[in-house]
């Protein structure tokens, strides 16, 4: 190969290539709060991280607050696991007493104050008149009346009794399978899992009712739930999301709704979309 053949091909491998409509730039990513990070630890130091809906649920997520200062998940487990549905966490008796200052049932947080939607997706669905992303990247949907955030992949909702119970956020589940958004409007989203989801949705199924393992010994012991903001400096995660009130954002989701040929496309849905949150530095 002459000299300048493999001159060119050095120059091809140090240039990185053009960016595309839809990527994002470093001023598009802004920091989660530490307080708004949930860092739950378990058996073998498998990690998952939360980021918490603070602004869409605050009494669930004072609570939440109040139960990690507190240890209280410190001890318990993963108990259930369900095939194509849910992963659910916390005191498999429901019986264990709460802290000082949980609410045992909030009132409903199921629906949000308005569809503030930065980003909206091209079609609706059947669960929706429309969706999208609000701007600070929580996916929300909306029937023309009422708002609320989705049960995504990862989502993280709060387990409830029968009505009118609303759940403490004692226990806690996400969708490990296809979204569950069917339970939009039922159940409180308090959070996204933006970290660590494959430590849950690859746990052994159980198939017993519901997915609640019929042996205490199948259950993930958790070692501890903390908020980022109550770990010592060195030891708290840092993360970023991408904000998606711009234009950037906007073509990340038209290429999600009509990919590039030779993908065939027929739409997306606002689940069908990754989680737009990273590490920092």
């Amino acid at each position: 190969m002459p000299i300048y053949a493999f001159a060119l091909a050095a120059l091809a491998l140090q240039t990185p290539p053009a960016p595309l409509p839809g990527d994002a730039l470093p001023t598009d990513w802004r920091p989660v709060p530490a307080d708004e990070l949930l860092v739950m630890t378990l058996a073998d130091g498998r990690t998952v991280v939360v980021r918490l809906a603070a602004r869409f649920a605050p009494a669930h997520v004072a609570n939440i607050r109040t139960l990690a200062k507190a240890g209280w998940w410190d001890g318990e487990s993963v108990y259930r696991v369900q095939e194509n549905w849910v992963a659910q966490w916390g005191d498999a008796t429901e019986k264990k007493p709460l802290p000082a200052g949980v609410a045992a049932s909030p009132a409903p947080e199921f629906e949000i104050a308005g569809f503030e939607a930065a980003q909206r997706m091209a079609r609706s669905d059947s669960y929706s008149t429309a969706s999208g992303f609000t701007a600070d990247g929580w996916p929300i949907a909306t029937d023309g009346k009422a708002a609320w955030l989705t049960h995504c992949y990862g989502s993280v909702g709060v387990a409830r009794d029968a009505l009118p119970n609303t759940g403490s956020g004692a226990e806690l589940f996400t969708p490990i399978g296809q979204s569950a958004r069917r339970l939009d409007r039922n159940y409180t989203v308090v959070g996204r899992i933006v970290e660590g989801m494959q430590n849950l949705s690859s746990l052994k199924r159980s198939d017993a009712p519901l997915g609640v393992y019929a042996d205490p010994a199948e259950r993930t012991p958790i070692v501890s739930v903390r908020l980022a903001s109550d770990l010592p400096e060195a030891a708290r995660p840092k993360f970023e999301y991408r904000a998606a009130d711009n234009v950037r954002f906007a073509a990340y989701v038209r290429s999600r709704e009509v990919p590039a040929s030779p993908t065939v496309a027929v739409g997306a849905a606002v689940c069908d979309l990754p989680v737009q949150v990273r590490r920092a530095g």
